[in-house]
């Protein structure tokens, strides 16, 4: 069983664009997962199910790395939860947060396909009541990196987990490796406050190598047709490293080299850093991470890959 202290394994690439097997959505034949809306309705339904109980975290518009989370989460628990609320949180720009998309009745069809018993569906006084006056926030691994360039950010997101696993109390929580800095925030959070283990899960990508996320869809046609020089440029990164080189600044060059190529990639940060800390790092003489934040119009992408 894996645990938050154990590595994520590698991404799984996955054909999007390919239909259900036999032609049909198998969402149409499976069971619909109880929908809750309130903490009443949550916590009755939490009372019937039996555990462990695994839980999915999701700001909905969810996609093939979503349900490699649910179906994860489905072979190692009796009662599979899956929340969706789009937190305004973690949105340092309210025009973000208006864009961000949404699709109710989608997202219950996945939960569907992959099995999820319980789906809760709040809304934002559900989570923040009147007179909400309290946040988390988890110290050194949440400043470099995502920390520097998005103030708030982290402090939002462990703010809304911190709910989450006070009102489900999962046994597990499911959590994807392309947020690398988040998956270790919210492990360490987890940890520090004796909440629940977090299973790390691999990376899910498109057949191109673009990790996938629900921000992909305002990438223009010609945006997404750049996006895959993102994970060529951290396996060229990577290839640096496993050729024998461990300065840092000469394996940050290799990927920045790469993004040079694609005229609409705009580059945030390139950053290689401490696997466990996010120091970055000058010489790699051990597990580290390899990672990159980059524009491409208005849409704000990043990815990871690991170095051991």
């Amino acid at each position: 069983m894996s645990r938050g202290d154990e590595p994520a394994p590698e991404s799984t690439p996955v054909d999007t664009a390919a239909p259900p097997a036999g032609g049909a959505p198998a969402a149409a034949l499976a069971a619909p997962p109880c929908v809750v809306r309130s903490r009443g309705e949550l916590a009755e339904a939490l009372a019937a199910s039996p555990r462990p109980l695994g839980l999915v975290p999701t700001m909905g518009w969810l996609h093939a790395g979503h349900r490699s989370l649910i179906a994860r989460a489905r072979a190692e628990c009796a009662t599979v939860a899956v929340s969706i609320f789009v937190n305004p949180r973690q949105f340092g720009d309210p025009a973000d947060l208006a864009k961000y998309p949404r699709s109710e009745s989608r997202d219950l069809a996945i939960c569907a396909d992959e099995g999820a018993d319980l789906v809760w569906a709040p809304d934002v006084a559900d989570v923040y009541p009147p007179g909400f006056d309290t946040s988390v926030r988890v110290g050194a691994l949440a400043r470099p990196l995502e920390g520097a360039a998005r103030p708030g950010h982290f402090e939002g997101v462990t703010t809304v987990v911190a709910v989450l696993f006070g009102l489900v109390r999962p046994d597990r929580a499911y959590f994807g490796a392309k947020d690398a800095q988040q998956l270790r925030v919210i492990t360490r959070m987890a940890t520090d406050l004796a909440l629940t283990s977090v299973v790390p899960c691999p990376t899910v990508r498109e057949l191109d190598g673009l990790a996938l996320s629900s921000r992909n869809v305002h990438l223009s046609p010609a945006e997404r047709a750049a996006a895959p020089v993102l994970h060529r440029a951290l396996l060229a990164g990577r290839a640096r490293h496993a050729a024998g080189e461990r300065d840092a600044e000469a394996i940050r060059a290799a990927v920045r080299e790469v993004l040079a190529t694609e005229p609409l990639a705009r580059v945030e940060y390139v950053s290689l850093a401490d696997d466990a800390t996010l120091a970055e790092l000058q010489r790699v003489e051990g597990p580290a991470l390899l990672s990159l934040a980059v524009r491409f119009g208005a849409t704000r992408l990043i990815d990871n890959l690991s170095l051991a």
